[in-house]
């Protein structure tokens, strides 16, 4: 099983270094032909407008949104990653994939300065509360019927999933847990 994480912006040697960890394969995503080799994608956090415009350059939002539809491609998307995303946007809206039935709202959770850690209940993920970490996090502001949430942070849904799908508002590689990762690559197996 091999993994892409998308290389645009972001955690990216993080991520593939958690996959790794994980037990799977890890490879860069920068071009289209590169998602012929993978069997799930990871998107990182990063500026979403950015990592949006890049994607569309490069063709990737069709083609993985048609994989998501046609072949329920898995996709986890970190931070900026859940944006790109949520079929909806709260305010200015990137170029998104625009396949999670939810509303996000960018840096809903303040600036830089104002990140922070949390531990979390993760529904599926056994053992101690997950040691999360937010940088200008989005929030998700609602949920389609199809879409499960997974965790909460002060009564907020900061973890989701839908089917293939994973996003989460803050970024499991910035701690040395990687059973977020584990949790996506069993994904990954069932499909």
């Amino acid at each position: 099983m091999r993994i892409g994480v998308l290389a645009i912006q972001g955690d990216v040697r993080e991520h593939l270094l958690h996959v790794k960890k994980a037990g799977a394969d890890a490879m860069e995503v920068r071009q289209l032909g590169d998602l012929d080799s993978v069997d799930g994608l990871i998107i990182p956090g990063g500026e979403s407008t950015t990592i949006g415009m890049l994607m569309q350059e490069e063709g990737l939002i069709d083609v993985i949104r048609r994989r998501i539809r046609d072949e329920e491609f898995p996709v986890y998307g970190t931070c900026a990653g859940l944006i790109l995303l949520a079929t909806e946007v709260v305010g200015k809206s990137p170029a998104r994939i625009s396949v999670m039935d939810m509303v996000a709202d960018r840096n809903a959770y303040g600036r830089q300065v104002a990140s922070f850690e949390a531990s979390l209940q993760i529904d599926g993920i056994t053992g101690k509360p997950f040691p999360a970490v937010f940088i200008r996090a989005p929030q998700v502001k609602s949920i389609g019927p199809l879409v499960k949430p997974l965790a909460y942070y002060r009564g907020q849904i900061v973890m989701a999933e839908q089917g293939s799908l994973l996003a989460s508002s803050f970024h499991p590689e910035m701690t040395d847990d990687i059973r977020v990762h584990q949790y996506f690559l069993d994904k990954v197996r069932r499909r």
